[in-house]
């Protein structure tokens, strides 16, 4: 696994903490649901959709059903444009 360093805007550090928190669940469990769920949406042109497994958490914790995640993004999305 790699380990990457990323910048994030405050706020959105902040939100996405609060979310963690909230559902205890770590913000690196947060990322990788959310760019997997990022890439599932936005396939690269030409490649066939895979199929995708949920992660198995290594250091113990609580999962959150991915159908949950997906459910409380599109709530977001559609709030974000004003639906």
């Amino acid at each position: 696994m790699t380990r990457p360093q990323i910048q994030l805007p405050d706020d959105l550090y902040q939100r996405a903490k609060a979310f963690a928190s909230e559902r205890e669940i770590s913000l690196a469990e947060i990322t990788r649901r959310g760019l997997e769920i990022f890439l599932a949406r936005f396939p690269e042109p030409g490649s066939a959709p895979k199929s995708w497994k949920l992660p198995a958490v290594r250091s113990g914790g609580v999962k959150v059903p991915l159908a949950e995640l997906k459910a409380l993004a599109h709530e977001d999305e559609e709030s974000r444009q004003g639906r």
